[in-house]
């Protein structure tokens, strides 16, 4: 083509380029753009282009690869240079597998993932950073940052931010409403996502599959609203996977495709992730959706306009990129090997120790566990080049012995013992009756992954059991794929016996004829076994561990099984095998160290070891990291970024997602924790001294200092992250007992002292104000606190601010901008934008504080309910406040809702209204207060 085409000459503003590119199209060709696989054109030499690179912690699924840590581990590095440099690393890689194969490796990568760390249960909680939202943008900015490379115009690579917005649960996750009050939204949902779109790392979004407050979150109006006002340059919003389709099925918002389509791109979805490379059929919808008015050709011109400007920027129709050079040889290289081995070593947290790490001299070491010697690959790992094990790093050092401490065991059924086929094929049922510990084919390994997930491997071929098209063979690695189809459950029958349930199938194994093992749908029909345990594995560890100087027991979860993407968690426990090898390793040598790889959080019944280690799973080079560790080569570095619960009992509901009213995470939690937020322990002591801070009354334009002295009080160096943290001491509303603000991380010489330093902008200290739908910073005392972590507080100060007074409200007030609630959801008051609550229950109720009703005569409710019902306004209190007006509600359909009046009961004065639901499925949207005080006192909610 003419390199004089202005969309081809690098010096012309990238807008222009796009609107020149634009201008070129055809319709036909601008709806060939809006599919994950946008489709060339070759009049203009445009090429094809595909988003969806997973790259989260290392380039995935496209071969080997460097893998680093999960990127709840990065985060818990609090490093975000070491996370920018990760990112970078990994960057490389996917531009070096892109210029190998450009179909097969696009430069529009799926991460970071940034929804805060809300619910530890929370199946994909590995890939996300903290349950802090602040901590969690930092981490993110930093790892988008490494992504789009160091190029001030031409990207790298083009990060996109998931799962936008309000999503921590895999149960039902496609048809189940996130219910995010606007406090929730505002201060905690929306501010992860923030920094990477305002810094400009971040260039694209992907939404998510569950619907928020009643509308999917790929119609959401806060694309456009929020999302877009703060990228800098335009962003590129690309659906998840199938989500497109669920709008008419699973979530059936819409009637047809097209109409869905067509209100997705009115919304701000600019690429749809649907049918997989085959986007004849989303073309199609979108075709007809503009055929038949519903969707207008500037629509669909500002979606192309997102969609090129990705490609644009990461200089497609440039002549040459900055980065045109990356080849093959950076994939895996030693400098990536190295900083692998940086981030695992960085990333352990030192959870508890009595004395007995670091590590003195040692002969012999014994490494126990299912995880002793293993590496795990998560679903959005990449494929590991080789694999450091607990086993292989410590061997390097000394002398290690090592058993995996799984139950050998047999199964009988009446026909007689389940036995393997050598070969890996099918299992049967009734072979010669001989068949036990002496015969391999008749015994199996029994891993206990937690949650009642068990898997099996078979002795006779060391592959573990699975179901092939309903057979049971044994010929698999282990459990893997995205249908884990090697996991089962363990079910009682009478007189000891128990049946195996397929978990991924739900189907239990029954027998054929013919004696094979196949999978049945009735119970009935299942196969009674007896279960007996030829060699226990906990004995076993225990008869190890005496013969050892240490006992290291490498414990944890499978990522594929018991918590991924689509399942969620029930428990925080650690597999009850797998907490019965440590209880009886450590009877046996009370110097045992617990090293716990995983994904999220943990609890435990045995009594603790006197030195527990986690990390999330530490990729490649994760056994030379953890004995560096183990040995005081380098001082754990590592901080929770998430709350340790006692137990899942101390959890709101998994889908509440109000933080504020549940009082969840480390901001409102009121309970003892296992472990706080911020937690780790050093090899060494530190003591903080002279808290300063000022000055000691603030205006909201200025800035708050504080200085703390940080003296390394122990006999070597070691490191410390500095945690300052605020609380609001006085406020018109529930403010969090503690709020992270700033740290520094320092590494200290024995005796040596440094003084850290936190600025705070006073504006940051602001809330979200429901009654006028804006962020505001109170006049009022603060604390400021220094130390070790969120409930470690070794230090505090105070200081005023100057801000400002909320008012009461009056006049209209947006239903969703309440102070209070109970028993009601909130959902959408139409289908494009607007928000309203419905009742779940009769007597539920809403509560607006501090409304001045001086001179209010009547009030207007907007109301609607398919069955009709009664709302009542009281003063006070919803049960035992006096009644100040009723309002009888019509039946109405779904979106229709009738201006309802009433007189008011003659009150003056400042009080606070209840808005009392005195039947279940009423949907309110707002109330209006006829003739009372100035000021219409609705929020961003109506």
């Amino acid at each position: 083509m003419a390199m004089h085409e202005p969309f081809r000459d690098p010096d012309v503003p990238i807008p222009d380029r796009i609107a020149d590119l634009t201008r070129r199209l055809t319709l036909e060709e601008k709806l060939g753009l809006l599919h994950q696989y946008q489709a060339p054109v070759g009049r203009l030499g445009v090429g094809p282009f595909r988003t969806g690179t997973e790259a989260l912690h290392g380039l995935a699924w496209l071969g080997p690869a460097t893998v680093f840590p999960q990127a709840v581990g990065l985060a818990s590095t609090w490093d975000p240079d070491l996370v920018r440099r990760v990112g970078e690393a990994t960057s490389d890689e996917v531009l070096a597998f892109h210029h190998k194969d450009p179909a097969g490796a696009g430069r529009n990568v799926w991460a970071p993932v940034v929804n805060p760390l809300r619910d530890p249960r929370w199946g994909r909680n590995e890939e996300g950073y903290s349950e802090d939202p602040w901590l969690t943008g930092l981490m993110a900015t930093a790892y988008a940052r490494g992504l789009r490379g160091s190029d001030p115009t031409i990207l790298k690579t083009a990060p996109t931010l998931k799962h936008f917005l309000g999503y921590n649960n895999e149960t039902d996750r496609c048809v189940t409403s996130s219910n995010l009050p606007p406090r929730v939204l505002h201060e905690y949902e929306l501010p992860a996502y923030r920094p990477a779109l305002e810094s400009g790392a971040a260039v694209a979004v992907m939404p998510s599959y569950n619907l928020v407050n009643g509308r999917p979150a790929h119609l959401s109006p806060l694309i456009e609203r929020a999302l877009r006002a703060w990228a800098p340059d335009e962003i590129l919003v690309v659906s998840d996977a199938y989500a497109p389709g669920n709008l008419t099925g699973l979530q059936r918002y819409h009637d047809t495709l097209p109409e869905a389509y067509a209100h997705a791109v009115r919304a701000g979805l600019d690429s749809f992730t649907q049918d997989d490379d085959r986007g004849e059929a989303t073309i199609g919808h979108l075709r007809e959706a503009v055929d038949r008015g519903l969707l207008a050709e500037a629509d669909v011109d500002r979606a192309v306009r997102h969609a090129l400007s990705i490609r644009f920027r990461l200089g497609e129709f440039d002549p040459a990129t900055p980065y045109d050079d990356i080849t093959e040889e950076v994939v895996n290289r030693p400098e990536h090997q190295a900083l692998a081995r940086e981030a695992a070593r960085r990333s352990f947290v030192l959870l508890a120790n009595d004395g007995l790490l670091p590590l003195g001299p040692v002969t012999r070491i014994a490494v126990i566990g299912q995880l002793g010697d293993t590496l795990m690959e998560d679903w959005y790992s990449g494929t590991l080049p080789y694999a450091v094990t607990a086993r292989a790093g410590l061997a390097e050092r000394c002398e290690t012995v090592f058993c995996e401490a799984v139950d050998r065991i047999t199964l009988t059924a009446e026909a007689g013992p389940v036995t393997a086929d050598p070969a890996g094929g099918p299992l049967s049922a009734g072979g010669p009756a001989t068949t036990a510990a002496a015969d391999r084919t008749g015994a199996f390994d029994l891993f206990d992954w937690g949650g009642g997930s068990y898997a099996l491997r078979a002795v006779a071929t060391g592959r573990f059991v699975s179901a092939d098209d309903g057979i049971l063979v044994n010929d698999q690695p282990g459990p893997n794929g995205w249908e884990v189809r090697q996991t089962f459950r363990l079910e009682d029958r009478p007189r000891g016996a128990i049946a195996l349930r397929h978990i991924s199938s739900g189907c239990y194994v029954g027998a054929g004829g013919d004696g094979v093992l196949r999978l049945v749908d009735d119970a009935d029909q299942a196969l009674w076994l007896t279960l007996e345990v030829v060699r226990s594995g906990a004995e076993q560890a225990a008869e190890l561990a005496a013969s050892a100087d240490v006992a290291v027991v490498v414990v944890g979860d499978h990522p594929l099984v018991n918590g991924r993407e689509t399942e969620d968690r029930t428990s925080l426990a650690l597999a009850p095998a797998q907490d019965a090898v440590v209880a009886a390793v450590h009877a046996a040598n009370p110097r045992t160290v617990m090293v716990i790889s995983s994904g999220y959080p943990l609890t435990w019944t045995s009594e603790g070891p006197p030195a527990v280690l986690w990390s999330a799973h530490g990729g490649q080079e994760y056994g030379h990291a953890l004995a560096e560790v183990l040995f005081g080569e380098a001082d754990p570095e590592g901080r929770l970024t998430q709350t340790w619960y006692r137990s899942a009992q101390e959890l709101p509901d998994l889908l509440d997602y109000d933080i504020i009213t549940a009082d969840a995470t480390y901001l409102y939690f009121r309970g003892s924790p296992l472990y706080p937020f911020g937690h780790g322990l050093s090899y060494t002591t530190f003591d903080f001294a002279d808290l300063r801070v000022s000055p000691a009354g603030a205006e909201v334009t200025t800035e708050v200092t504080a200085e703390v002295t940080v003296t390394n009080t122990g006999p070597r160096e070691g490191v410390e992250v500095v945690q300052f943290y605020t609380h609001q001491q006085r406020s018109r509303v529930k403010q969090p007992l503690r709020r992270l603000r700033g740290f520094e991380k320092v590494r200290l010489a024995p005796g040596e002292s440094r003084t850290v330093r936190l600025t705070l902008p006073v504006r940051e200290l602001a809330f979200w104000d429901v009654t006028r739908g804006r962020f505001v910073v109170e006049s009022a005392p603060h604390q400021l606190m220094v130390g070790r972590s969120a409930t470690d507080l070794r230090l505090s100060a105070r200081f005023e601010v100057a801000g400002e007074t909320v008012p009461p409200r009056s006049g209209a007030l947006a239903a969703v901008d309440h102070d209070e609630y109970d028993a009601v959801a909130f959902v959408d008051a139409a289908r494009e934008d607007g928000e309203a609550v419905r009742s779940q229950v009769e007597g539920a109720w809403i509560a607006f504080r501090e409304v001045d009703l001086t001179g209010a005569a009547s009030c207007v409710v907007h109301a609607g309910s398919a069955e009709g019902g009664v709302v009542t306004l009281h003063l006070g209190d919803p049960l035992y406040g006096p009644a100040l007006a009723t309002f009888p509600v019509p039946r109405t359909d779904r979106y229709v809702f009738r201006a309802i009046e009433a007189p008011l009961a003659h009150v003056d004065g400042v009080h606070d209204l209840y808005v009392v639901f005195e039947d279940d499925g009423i949907t309110l949207t707002r109330l209006e207060l006829d003739g009372a005080h100035a000021g219409d006192g609705l929020g961003g909610g109506a």
